[in-house]
């Protein structure tokens, strides 16, 4: 089959690549909306594709191949042809929908795929969600495109008709009609859709790669093989969402963020593939909730947001408007929490957080503007991995008067009983301790915690644990001018390796946001701008 896709592929490369929707029937209207007409060339080539974000198609790469049989591989960046994509018009001769030009291509780099970026995000039209459960051999989907038909050269509608898996590859799959008198792909229906239906639910599960095009107009009589080639998604649900992410996230308005806390709140762990997320509290009290990737990029390491809390301008009476601290932490038995200290003194356990919201609240301490938790007597504090058990559940405060101390297992011991322990007494020194942040940089048995000084100056305390501070190791120098002088939101975490949280994320005086991957006792390494 392999040998006969290839010169399908240069027999079409002139109209289109080498698949084609289908020679079925055509898509009832108002359904399958997220399909896309491709216009390649300016009449030169068509494709079909799938809206999976407002602004983003995912097609084949091999629509826009210089010689598809040469392989699917292009350059990323503005396509080398003129591209229209027709959104949210399965009838071509209607008026419905939106035509914009493709203006950026974002191919993967080892399967025919690509990401075409639109000049104008799509209004009206729900992008369909990428599957993750992977196909299952004998598994009924439904495959769509504008391609030929058995009739029709250039149809003007949307058909679509069912497919049985045959069998899966890791990067693809075979599929051929299941009532063979009725389907085929065609040419033009390269990078349509395969899609799975299941209790009203449609989800992307392949993209139209390449085909025998049995029974397609145009296609030799001789020619009754119908099976066709798609690639699978299962496993890309991370890489569509971090491409068409990608160009949002530095978007935020970073100077105004406050207040940040890492944790795995969107699942994931230590070793695994979802890497932390990121908590934001912005100035205008609202919250932000940013999933971390599955992969090692470290320019990219935030696919999604999700708003866990609204601004004061949609909501005056929120809570985050009074929150003086908040540190990620976990607890066990599921996703990771947030500790958040008030401004009137109380204490507050999210157990778990999600991007549906804080779940699991717990009083640690109440509310009192005259004891010692109140705003002004604590500066900073931490939640980290300072004992002997794995959770990242006890609290490190530095006060005002330059003691440090630790609370340990949070979630057991509270704050108020005679668990604390003091690392430090009171002193001139620790009160300068500008931000705090717990991190894994050394290596050491328990957490290490990491200093950003009044003066620039970083200093990590390896090992940190319940007998106080184990030596100190500087990270940044004290210089004349220091850049850090300028730091004003520090935390640690798991953003890139994902093996323990030693990555430092640092928003800047100005509104750049810098990562510093793989922190150790060496110091810091390279420096990544994220925004900026």
């Amino acid at each position: 089959m392999t040998g006969l896709l290839t010169t399908v592929v240069a027999a079409g490369a002139v109209t289109a690549a080498p698949a084609n929707a289908v020679a079925g029937d055509t898509a009832t209207a108002g359904t399958y909306t997220f399909a896309v007409k491709l216009d390649i060339g300016s009449g030169e080539r068509s494709c079909t594709g799938a809206l999976v974000d407002k602004q983003w198609v995912l097609t084949a790469s091999s629509c826009f191949a210089e010689n598809p049989s040469q392989g699917f591989r292009i350059a990323a960046g503005a396509p080398k042809w003129k591209t229209t994509a027709t959104i949210g018009r399965t009838d071509l001769t209607q008026a419905t929908g939106s035509v914009t030009d493709v203006v950026e291509l974002v191919p993967h780099d080892s399967r025919d795929l690509v990401m075409a970026k639109l000049a104008k995000p799509v209004t009206g039209v729900t992008p369909v969600p990428v599957a993750s459960a992977a196909p299952r051999q004998g598994e009924e989907l439904k495959v769509a495109g504008f391609g030929r038909t058995k009739t029709q050269w250039v149809p003007d509608q949307l058909h679509a008709t069912s497919f049985t898996v045959d069998s899966t590859q890791d990067v693809s799959m075979s599929i051929s009609p299941k009532s063979p008198a009725d389907g085929a792909v065609c040419k033009g229906d390269t990078g349509g859709p395969a899609l799975r239906e299941t209790a009203g639910r449609v989800e992307l599960v392949g993209i139209n790669s390449r085909s025998w095009q049995g029974g397609c107009l145009g296609t030799d009589a001789s020619e009754t093989r119908k099976e066709a080639v798609d690639t699978r998604l299962d496993d890309l649900s991370t890489w569509v969402l971090k491409v068409s992410y990608r160009d949002v996230f530095p978007k935020a308005p970073w100077n105004k963020a406050t207040h940040v806390a890492s944790g795995y709140f969107t699942g994931g762990s230590a070793g695994g593939t979802r890497h932390m997320d990121l908590i934001v509290r912005w100035n205008d009290s609202e919250v932000t909730l940013y999933q971390g990737a599955d992969d090692k990029d470290p320019y990219h390491p935030f696919v999604a947001e999700y708003q866990l809390g609204k601004p004061l301008s949609e909501d005056p009476k929120t809570i985050w408007q009074y929150a003086n601290n908040i540190t990620g932490a976990s607890f066990g038995n599921g996703t990771d929490g947030l500790v958040v200290r008030w401004g009137d003194g109380e204490l507050t356990q999210y157990t778990h957080v999600d991007k549906d919201g804080f779940h699991d609240e717990k009083t640690i301490l109440p509310g009192d503007h005259k004891g010692p938790w109140a705003a002004g007597h604590v500066k900073q504090m931490t939640a980290g991995r300072y004992t002997d058990n794995a959770l990242r559940d006890d609290l490190v405060v530095v006060w005002e008067d330059g003691r440090v101390t630790l609370h340990p297992d949070l979630n057991t011991n509270g704050v108020a009983n005679g668990a604390k322990k003091t690392l430090v007494q009171k002193n001139t020194t620790w009160p300068f301790a500008t931000q705090i942040t717990a991190g894994e940089f050394t290596g050491k048995k328990t957490a290490d915690l990491l200093v950003r000084w009044g003066d620039g100056e970083v200093t990590t305390y390896p090992g940190v644990d319940a007998e106080g501070l184990h030596g100190e190791i500087n990270v940044k120098p004290k210089e004349k001018n220091a850049p850090w002088l300028k730091a004003t939101v520090v935390t640690a975490g798991a953003f890139v390796a994902n093996d323990r949280a030693n990555d430092v994320l640092v928003r800047w005086e100005n509104g750049t946001l810098s990562l510093f991957p793989g922190v150790d006792a060496a110091g810091l390494h390279e420096e990544v701008k994220l925004v900026g």
